[in-house]
């Protein structure tokens, strides 16, 4: 039983070689590039804003939300993804306003958050703010009126009873799966992924669920995007292969558990050491992986960050930026929000003068500045500093021939004195916090109060 799959996996090099081009195949021993695409030169310090229109303003609009831009401008974020802005489906809709992942059309815009020539503005001013938008794209299913149905039943997967079914075994019952063995299925998805480039000059997409839909289609999608200009894409998924031909980004969902593992105290500092392995050996330098501590999701189901994290939270915020990864910012965290958002209803968030607004703000012009924390292969990759207390205290350095940061993360509710070995982050800095200038060299102890952390800048 086990000879055939030994059989295919030993013959996925050949046909990956091949796959790759004749230049490889003739010389099987020279590796081939992975990412076989270019990210576009505006993501390399980029950092992500999630906005949930819906709940974003007040007036939930597209045109509340682009008053809202100048802000966020000054906050200092660079590409914006909206949630799903398509009409929503009203048949075993959820709730009032039901899911804006229930999609009707995906070629038009949701009457509730404005028209699309609202749409067109928004996007228009981001763009005039050196800012970028993104929208979500939801490809695995749709509402069980999506104007698809009536028109194509045969684009829909179906179960046992020959009926169009659910994602199977999640509690989804608003949506139906869409069918990718059809051929005229993945032709209306990528042209209707291309029209909104072409109509409305987004700059890429979130992919809900991206690794519930075939990678081949992302691929062949991906390269069509990009034909018409440079694209990012985020892929709602953890997947290596992803990477290598459509997606610029990747949940890190292994990074956010193994936090919240060790901010419970069900875990150490050390459980971190695999999500980094991996991070460095089994996904590709190019690839930029998402860091968050919340988003829609986790606010709606699991708790606002502060619920997640508790009194750890500032410093796990401070990890996302710091880490190799693409760190992303969902609205509301800048204002402090502490309530969960209501998923299928009005909730619109409760805006107030906040620490955290400048907070955000430092720590987004560092990962702007410091070339150092840039992504992917534009940044330096982190080295561990070995510390005296390796299971409370996660201690790095990032740094290039241009840049440098020491990260000191006390990880624990307890008070711990820690010193470091080797020498690659001896040196004269800057501290974030306090602006002093520090020296450090092997005589150095730190002394971190529980969930503290230190950030020195070179």
């Amino acid at each position: 039983m086990i000879k055939k799959p030994l059989r295919a996996l030993r013959a996925l090099p050949a046909l990956a070689a091949l796959l790759a081009g004749p230049c490889h195949a003739a010389d099987p021993y020279t590796p081939a590039p992975y990412v076989q695409f270019q990210h576009a030169d505006w993501t390399k310090n980029a950092s992500i804003y999630q906005i949930n229109t819906r709940q974003f303003t007040p007036e939930g609009t597209f045109k509340a939300a682009t008053a809202q831009l100048p802000r966020l401008k000054t906050l200092g974020v660079d590409i914006l993804w909206l949630m799903p802005i398509h009409p929503i489906g009203e048949v075993k809709r959820k709730g009032t306003l039901g899911s804006p992942y229930a999609v009707r059309d995906f070629r038009a815009v949701n009457p509730e958050l404005g028209t699309m020539a609202d749409f067109k503005a928004f996007v228009a001013a981001a763009h005039a703010n050196g800012q970028r938008v993104i929208i979500d794209w939801v490809g695995n299913h749709t509402s069980w009126d999506n104007v698809l149905r009536a028109s194509h039943p045969d684009w829909y997967a179906r179960g046992a009873d020959g009926q169009p079914q659910p994602t199977p075994w999640f509690d989804w019952d608003d949506i139906i799966d869409l069918d990718y063995s059809q051929p005229a299925l993945r032709r209306y998805m990528t042209e209707a992924l291309l029209y909104w480039v072409r109509e409305t000059d987004i700059d890429g997409y979130r992919a809900d669920a991206a690794g519930l839909v075939p990678q081949d289609f992302w691929d062949h999608a991906a390269r069509e995007l990009r034909a018409i200009k440079p694209v990012f894409m985020l892929a709602e998924w953890e997947s290596r292969d992803l990477h290598a031909h459509a997606f610029d980004a990747s949940y890190a969902w292994s990074w956010w558990e193994a936090v919240k593992l060790a901010t419970e105290g069900r875990a150490d500092a050390t459980s971190l050491y695999s999500y980094y392995a991996w991070n460095r050996k089994f996904y590709p330098r190019q690839a930029y992986r998402m860091l968050y501590t919340t988003n829609h999701d986790k606010n709606a189901w699991e708790g606002t960050e502060f619920e997640t994290f508790g009194a750890a939270t500032d410093a796990v915020i401070a990890f996302s930026f710091l880490s190799e990864g693409m760190p992303m910012i969902y609205n509301g965290q800048e204002a402090g929000n502490r309530k969960r958002l209501a998923f299928f209803d009005r909730d619109p968030i409760e805006w107030n003068d906040s620490p955290y607004f400048a907070f955000y703000q430092k720590l987004l012009r560092l990962k702007k500045t410091n070339t150092a924390l840039w992504n992917g292969e534009y940044g330096a990759q982190m080295e561990q500093v070995p510390n005296s207390d390796q299971k409370k205290v996660f201690s790095f350095v990032r740094a290039n021939d241009q840049d440098k940061v020491f990260a000191v993360l006390n990880l624990s509710g307890q008070a711990v004195d820690v010193t470091f070995g080797k020498t690659l982050h001896h040196g004269a800095y800057r501290d974030f916090a306090t602006g002093a200038t520090v020296n450090v060299d092997a005589a150095t102890t730190f002394r971190l109060t529980p969930w503290s952390y230190r950030i020195l800048v070179k």
